[in-house]
């Protein structure tokens, strides 16, 4: 066979396979049209709701102070939309010195709010973000004041890794995840007839993870283990791992599109394996 074949054989590999879908409802529709684009059929259930925080305090005082930040750091693109509707309503135009995201998703998200981020890791995690901060931020403003505008939830691996290397870190919460209680009654559906299971279920961050087990665990069942854990990255990889859950697959890099290859090339490999 040659590369061309096989490659096409790869993106046939989805055809007809039901892929359950776990993002919040604005974000799933990405996912969602590359897998049908490969002939998939996407179920949309989510397990993640974005919400506002407990309280836009420190949010808001960061906004009103920021120039006295060396840095900001977005960890997600809710967190830069997040952010910039909190200034809109407070009627400011946010001008950082500098910006730092955790990845190309958050890069354009900052794009979308007409800035531009400076710091863009190598691998796309917080604790990639972290180093790269230490190595080329922090040398040039040794203790370096670091606005970190991210989830309620979010881990303390980021802020943690910054003061540790003498960073005067600031944390606001621009956002909450929320189990979506809509979402149980689909869940439990979905999964409580064995003729019925998807073919494989994406996660696209720790939270989706969690929620989803939770949502099982509220309807008295649990992930079948036919059914393909898919992950878009380590942070989601390990949160699966920690719920005794494994993924079958990881992203070669943390998006999208790369996590769907990921998907294929697995579907793909298992059956060429049934053939021999």
């Amino acid at each position: 066979m040659s590369e061309q074949q096989d490659a096409s054989s790869v993106r046939l590999a989805l055809t007809g396979r039901r892929i359950l879908v776990t993002r919040a409802p604005r974000q799933a529709s990405q996912l969602a049209e590359q897998l049908s684009a490969l002939g998939a059929t996407p179920i949309l259930i989510p397990t993640i709701e974005i919400a506002p925080p407990a309280s836009f305090a420190a949010l808001d005082a960061a906004l009103t102070a920021l120039s006295s930040f060396d840095l900001v750091a977005f960890t997600s693109a809710n967190a830069v939309e997040a952010f910039q509707q909190r200034a809109q309503l407070l009627e400011l135009t946010p001008a950082p010195r500098r910006i730092a995201v955790v990845g190309p998703a958050t890069a354009r998200a900052v794009d979308a709010i007409r800035l531009h981020a400076d710091v863009v890791p190598p691998t796309f995690t917080a604790e990639s973000l972290a180093n790269t901060i230490v190595q080329t931020v922090l040398p040039e403003v040794p203790g370096a004041r670091i606005l970190l505008v991210l989830a309620e939830q979010a881990p303390t691996t980021l802020a943690s890794a910054l003061a540790d290397a003498g960073a005067r870190v600031t944390i606001a919460a621009a956002y909450s995840n929320h189990v979506p209680q809509v979402s149980l009654a689909a869940v439990a559906a979905l999964f409580a007839d064995s003729s019925n299971y998807p073919d494989a279920v994406t996660f696209t961050s720790a939270s989706t993870a969690g929620n989803l087990i939770a949502l099982l665990e509220a309807a008295g069942l649990s992930l079948p283990a036919t059914t393909v854990r898919a992950s878009i990255g380590p942070i989601t990889s390990r949160a699966l791992a920690g719920l005794g859950l494994p993924p079958h697959l990881e992203a070669a890099e943390p998006t999208i599109a790369s996590l769907v290859e990921a998907l294929a090339a697995h579907f793909h490999a298992n059956s060429r394996q049934k053939l021999y």
